[in-house]
């Protein structure tokens, strides 16, 4: 009778994966990741708390209420009727609701967080932008065959891709 169960004598293939795992988790892109969604996440609660505790109140007594989180239209009232303080006393009475304010809460919050997304990666992709203009300064003047377009080094006499000879003098591409 044959057992299921069979002891691992050969570790070797259990070392390889953690070896690739531990490969993998320590490439740059993983860890750039991994800080990414760790300050996304607080970002996200700086912003929710600026919505909620600083920006919506004026806007809820603007619409007359005490909070843009409790305003809220009754579709159909509950078993004892409204009116309706806010969004869970309706609900513990059964009572039917939209809740406008909540959306335009989520609205909001998603909105400034596309905004600041948008100003962060603009930012970045101008510092991308300045940092290759300035390599492009740095390096030195390409030079191309006049008979085959393709760039040659600066002191070479041939064109390595179509042979034509590259004369002293600043001739190039003059066939000898």
């Amino acid at each position: 009778m044959a057992h299921a169960y069979q002891p691992i004598t050969d570790l070797n293939p259990i070392r390889g994966f953690w070896a690739d795992f531990k490969a993998f988790i320590a490439k740059g892109n993983v860890l750039d990741l991994g800080v990414g969604i760790v300050i996304g996440a607080a970002f996200t609660k700086v912003v929710s708390s600026f919505v909620d505790d600083l920006l919506t109140p004026p806007i809820g007594l603007l619409m007359g209420s005490r909070s843009l989180e409790n305003t809220f239209w009754v579709l159909q009232e509950g078993h004892q009727g409204g009116p309706y303080h806010t969004i869970a006393d309706a609900a513990a009475d059964g009572a039917v609701t939209i809740n406008g304010g909540r959306f335009a809460m989520a609205a909001i919050d998603f909105l400034l967080v596309a905004f600041v997304l948008f100003w962060i990666v603009r930012v970045a992709l101008s510092l991308r932008r300045w940092e290759a203009e300035e390599k492009k300064a740095d390096a030195p003047p390409v030079h191309r065959c006049s008979e085959c377009l393709e760039e040659v080094h600066p002191q070479a006499r041939r064109c390595k891709y179509c042979t034509a000879a590259i004369g002293d003098g600043g001739e190039r591409g003059v066939r000898a």
